[in-house]
């Protein structure tokens, strides 16, 4: 059974990634110490595992941890994101996909769980290649749903925010849900790119 869409985020995602700059790579993101171009390269990465995952394959695309390292964008960035990014979200539309446990990040989980962390991934990595590059963003209610149910579980501190999230931003009372949901993650939803 098939729990949650990710073809929303992925396509939106997609659409962000297509109207990147060159000249905009080098910029600042809200995660820290990482720029544009290497957040493009992490969101490459991470669909082809996630979508790997989704195939209970077991190999280098899904046994191997993020890494901190200088990350290398191809030459055809834009095409390969659209393309593994659809791929991606097909992957967890087969029924077969949710089922049992499967791997990524070198973490082995429940299926469930790995969907529910790749739809994290895309919410708020859309979001902060969005307001990093200037472009306007919007997400589909059960994705960010689904990402807030994951952020308002985790821990406020400890070792369960461990490269996952950094510690908790405090958002107003009458915080709308994705900026709950950005202050949940670590990330002030009233970031913006700094003046040159």
């Amino acid at each position: 059974m098939v729990v949650l869409d990710l073809g929303a985020p992925a396509k939106t995602m997609a659409w962000l990634i297509e109207r990147i700059e060159d000249e905009q790579l080098q910029e600042a993101t809200p995660c820290a110490d990482t720029t544009v171009g290497q957040l493009v390269a992490h969101v490459l990465g991470l669909s082809v595992a996630f979508r790997d995952a989704a195939a209970k394959i077991d190999g280098p695309t899904t046994s191997t941890p993020p890494t901190g390292a200088a990350l290398d964008l191809p030459k055809n960035w834009r095409e390969s994101a659209s393309a593994h990014l659809a791929e991606l979200a097909q992957a967890w539309r087969e029924p077969a996909a949710w089922d049992g446990m499967t791997r990524a990040g070198g973490i082995t989980m429940p299926a469930a769980v790995t969907a529910a962390v790749a739809n994290n991934e895309l919410v708020l990595h859309g979001w902060d290649l969005a307001v990093a590059t200037r472009q306007p963003f919007d997400v589909a209610e059960p994705n960010l749903a689904a990402s807030w149910e994951m952020v308002s579980q985790t821990p406020h501190e400890g070792e369960a925010r461990r490269g996952l999230f950094g510690p908790v931003v405090a958002v107003s009372a009458e915080a709308t849900l994705l900026e709950r949901v950005l202050g949940g993650a670590g990330r002030d939803p009233n970031w913006s790119p700094p003046t040159s």
